[in-house]
This record gives C-alpha cells, structure tokens and sequence, in this order.
C-alpha cells in the first residue's frame, strides 16, 4: 500500500512541460503603443549636418578676424602657416607611412603608373639565418641559441636540429654580427639576412 502512495506521488508531480508550457510560443507585443490611439508620432528636426561632438559655442571675434586674414593672404604665404604654426606650438612631426610591398597599381599617388627609379634604402633590420652546424659542436651551438632567444633546451634542440633556419629577427647588425660570431666558435654557420 505504501508502495503505491509513493509512486502515484512521484508521478503525479507535474512535468517541467506542463509548468512552463511550451518553450516555442512568443507572444505579440507591440513596440509602440501610444497614449491616445489617434496620437501621431513626434516628428524630430534633424540638422542638416551631423556632430558627434554637439553644439558649439560660435567662435570669439579674434579668431574671426584671424580666418579673415588668412583667406585674405596669397597661396604661396598660406602654404607657409601649417608648418610654421607646427613648428611654433611644437607638434611632433607625422610619420611617414611605408608603401613598401603596397601594390597600388594605377590608384597610386603622382607617377604610380609610371616606372620608377629603385631606391637603395639603407637596411636596419636584421635577420639571423643559421645555415648548418657541426655535428659533434651541435649541443654548444644548441647552447648559443639558449642564450640569446631565451628558449628552453627542448625548443633549442628542436630549432637547431631545423637548419636552415631563422634564429633571430629584426635585430641591429652589431647584434646580427655578435651572434654570428658566437655561433661560428660554437661550430656553426649562421648568416645575416
């Protein structure tokens, strides 16, 4: 008899189903419901061009005067005011972007579709190729390489045992050549690429 109540309780609990419903049904709401049904809705004024920054106070008489006088003086001496007023507030000079590698093909600035003359830019950058080692000096050159990436002996050995390959990039050539030299006692080859 026990054993009858208990299970007619257990399965008379109600499901999850039953109390939630079912977990596809959306109900209509309205996203707009005005107060009064034959209300029209707010028309705004928008201006005409858009500041993120708001409103501005108009500018003062000085520097009024001052936009007339510069609109007043010739091209060549207009030219001269942007980097004299650089110079004189102490701006840090724009960096010049590197269009190195940059394909810009007949959308390019002045002369892009013509040839143009190679440049030979002075490199600074420098990369580190280990070309071979010895075989009996391969556990000192996997030494050298620890100590100048800072890599542990597993990746060293596994770098190494790579060759050829790049050790280090982007480095001055005094620090190309020193770990050159470090290579070639260690009993290696390496060159600066």
């Amino acid at each position: 008899m026990k054993l009858v109540r208990l299970v007619k309780a257990v399965c008379a609990r109600p499901s999850i189903r039953e109390i939630m419903g079912p977990l596809q049904v959306r109900t209509f709401q309205h996203d707009f419901v005005p107060r009064d049904p034959n209300a029209k809705p707010k028309r705004f004024k928008y201006p005409q061009v858009y500041d993120p920054y708001g409103p501005r106070p108009p500018p003062s008489d000085k520097v009024v005067e001052l936009a007339e006088r510069f609109a007043a003086l010739p091209p060549e001496e207009r030219r001269q005011i942007g980097p004299t007023l650089t110079e004189r507030l102490r701006h840090p000079k724009m960096q010049v972007i590197a269009d190195e590698g940059m394909d810009l093909g007949a959308q390019g600035g002045a002369g892009a579709g013509a040839p143009k003359a190679e440049e030979k830019k002075e490199k600074t950058a420098f990369d580190v190729k280990l070309e071979k080692f010895d075989a009996a000096a391969k556990i000192k050159v996997i030494k050298e390489v620890r100590a100048f990436t800072n890599l542990g002996l597993k990746e060293a050995k596994e770098l190494v045992e790579k060759a050829p390959v790049i050790l280090k990039q982007g480095i001055t050539e005094d620090e190309a050549n020193d770990i050159m030299e470090k290579i070639k006692a260690a009993g290696g080859v390496a060159v600066m690429e």
